[in-house]
């Protein structure tokens, strides 16, 4: 469980600063390359809202690093969701995919952190239905255990070991004006 947080609010123990996001994310684009013969065939599709600001992140630093030019988009996974009879209706996000497709590509898909492995899910079964890709892997700011499917990322920042009551927050530049992760007890959330 991700969770936005306005920065003059944080609370908790910060576990990843700007600087460790910015490392985490370099190292990720690294093994990136290792892991798919230099990322020719890759496509970076983030699942939203976190997602797609480090999917674009993880291509900037690939044209940094390599000067390889790494298409990324997003993956609205709202509709595939398995809990949507459970929570307010939501709005639907944008899917965008890269105009060369995710045919016979490796799609790469990005999230801030995984927990249960159901929004994963939901986005296998979205891309399902945008095409065939020849493999689909996934990259993870945040890996804080407590799965419920059986999903394991390929590309993982921090593995962080927490209690199914604790909160990961993830703040990320675009979206909220400043670079962190944070943990903190649910207890003191609803205070």
């Amino acid at each position: 469980m991700a969770v936005s947080m306005n920065s003059s609010a944080r609370t908790g123990k910060t576990v990843l600063g700007s600087d460790e996001i910015r490392r985490a994310l370099t190292r990720i684009g690294h093994e990136i390359l290792e892991r798919t013969d230099g990322g020719e065939d890759v496509v970076l599709l983030g699942i939203p809202t976190r997602g797609v600001p480090l999917a674009r992140r993880l291509a900037a630093r690939l044209a940094d690093t390599e000067g390889l030019a790494v298409p990324a988009g997003a993956l609205d996974i709202t509709l595939y969701r398995d809990d949507l009879r459970l929570r307010p209706a939501r709005t639907l996000g944008r899917t965008e995919i890269p105009e060369s497709g995710i045919d016979g590509k490796v799609v790469l898909l990005v999230d801030d952190v995984l927990f249960s492995g159901r929004t994963v899910r939901a986005a296998l079964d979205a891309l399902n239905d945008l095409g065939r890709p020849r493999a689909v892997q996934l990259a993870v700011l945040v890996d804080r255990g407590h799965r419920e499917l059986p999903i394991r990322p390929d590309y993982v920042g921090k593995n962080l070991p927490t209690a199914k009551r604790e909160q990961v927050r993830v703040l990320l530049a675009e979206i909220d004006g400043e670079d962190a992760v944070t943990l903190q007890d649910a207890a003191e959330v609803s205070r």
